[in-house]
């Protein structure tokens, strides 16, 4: 894309939306994945086993087959992604499966990559691709609990407010393949993961809930979680709990002591990446965080507060200028709405910026889907409001019911990307604009 140039009048739309396929761009699977491929000739007798799961995981994996060196023979795999984003891919099995709520094809693919780990010999690298998306898309289940109760759960998660951090935990200790098991299955073969974060403070643990690394979480832990959401548990699920069977691998495990992790695509990477874009067409940029967490109206209130500040005061900087930050918001489910954290964040905003005529957001997720719709997010100007309630729309009622998407759909400003194949969390971005001279 060539970006905008000044002088001139700054389409905000269009600045927005350049600085989100920005961020999108910059964590393609094809422009991460192939300097942390490994080299061929170091593999000696050895297969690379190529395993993982998420939303990017086919982009990745098709990545390391247009990148791989050695003989065809000697590569092979298995990732499974969210439904509508497999790619082609000749050596390595692409599975498609259900996200955020698992199913029975998800289940099937992760019995299939353990059954692939089981024999391998220390002459063998297994290769792990892992990216957002992938607790709910390797739902195999401990002994003793089924796919059904891991779906009730899963639902009850969803719904509860928790953060992506207590989710995973409260998933890892249901799981036969997350919290390092799936490394202890792979020795004593050499295991690389390669992650792509999409979620606060880019822990390797969070991330897809950790299949390959240690995990200092307990069973006590994800008790916790479950009381303090009010969240009800399955008789069978709370006795894998209570007794300690759902404990996972620990630091100090000799099984997972040579896995090597590393991150190649983080939410601060797209940030800066837009933020240099924006640098590029003559608007200073400031990143704010990449990972913002808590209900998703109450963040909006908070970067409104700020946006204002800058717009009216000057401060904390001074307008032309666009705010970016990531991370994962969360909704408490309470109305009957579509939902969508990034469109309730975003309602939330434009409700406390009161049609701001010199403000405009974006809000979307990389992954293009923002929560269970295939839409990432939505755009909002400072004539938003007003035209709802032309419509016949309430932005309250709107919000108080948990119906963003449909608040945002109905202006026309939904953000519809398709499946983009890579996945770094939530993207913000505020445009502030100067003052008129005039």
């Amino acid at each position: 894309m060539t970006p905008l140039q000044p002088p001139g009048p700054v389409q905000a739309r269009d600045l927005l939306s350049l600085l989100f396929a920005t961020a999108i761009a910059s964590a393609q699977p094809a422009r991460c994945v192939p300097a942390h491929l490994p080299d061929p000739q170091r593999l000696g007798r050895g297969r690379l086993v190529v395993i993982g799961a998420g939303k990017a995981s086919a982009a990745m994996a098709r990545a390391v087959e247009e990148h791989w060196t050695g003989p065809p023979s000697r590569l092979s795999g298995l990732v499974v992604t969210r439904y509508g984003h497999g790619v082609p891919c000749q050596r390595i099995q692409i599975v498609e499966a259900a996200h955020p709520v698992p199913d029975a094809a998800g289940l099937a693919a992760a019995q299939q990559i353990m059954s692939m780990v089981q024999r391998l010999s220390a002459d063998d690298l297994v290769l792990c691709l892992m990216s957002g998306g992938g607790s709910s898309l390797l739902p195999l289940p401990l002994p003793g609990i089924t796919l059904a109760h891991k779906q009730a759960v899963n639902g009850a998660l969803l719904k509860s407010g928790a953060t992506i951090s207590e989710m995973n935990c409260v998933r890892r200790h249901l799981s036969a393949i997350k919290g390092g098991r799936l490394a202890a299955a792979c020795h004593p073969a050499r295991v690389l993961t390669l992650l792509m974060s999409d979620v606060p403070g880019d822990r390797p643990v969070d991330i897809a809930s950790g299949p390959t690394v240690a995990d200092p979480t307990t069973c006590a832990d994800a008790l916790a979680i479950v009381r303090r959401y009010g969240i009800v548990l399955p008789p069978e699920v709370r006795d894998l709990l209570d007794s300690g069977r759902g404990e996972s691998i620990k630091p100090g495990d000799e099984r997972i002591a040579a896995v090597e992790t590393r991150l190649i695509a983080a939410p601060q990477m797209a940030l800066e990446a837009a933020a240099a874009m924006a640098q590029g067409a003559g608007i200073p940029a400031h990143v704010l965080g990449d990972a913002l967490e808590g209900e998703a109206r109450d963040v909006g209130k908070v970067l409104a507060g700020i946006a204002l500040a800058v717009a009216e005061r000057g401060q904390p900087v001074t307008p032309p200028c666009v705010l970016l930050s990531g991370g994962e918001t969360t909704v408490t489910v309470n109305g009957p709405g579509r939902g969508g954290r990034n469109v309730e964040f975003l309602l939330s905003l434009g409700l406390a910026l009161g049609g701001h005529p010199r403000i405009h957001a974006l809000a979307g997720d990389t992954d293009g889907v923002d929560g269970l719709e295939e839409i990432a997010g939505a755009l909002l100007g400072p004539d938003s409001l007003a035209r709802a309630r032309a419509l016949g729309i309430r932005p309250h009622d709107s919000l108080a019911g948990n119906d963003g998407h449909g608040f945002f759909e109905a202006l026309g400003d939904s953000l519809i990307t398709g499946p983009t194949l890579t996945n770094v969390n939530d993207f913000r971005a505020i445009f502030i604009d100067a003052p008129s001279r005039t």
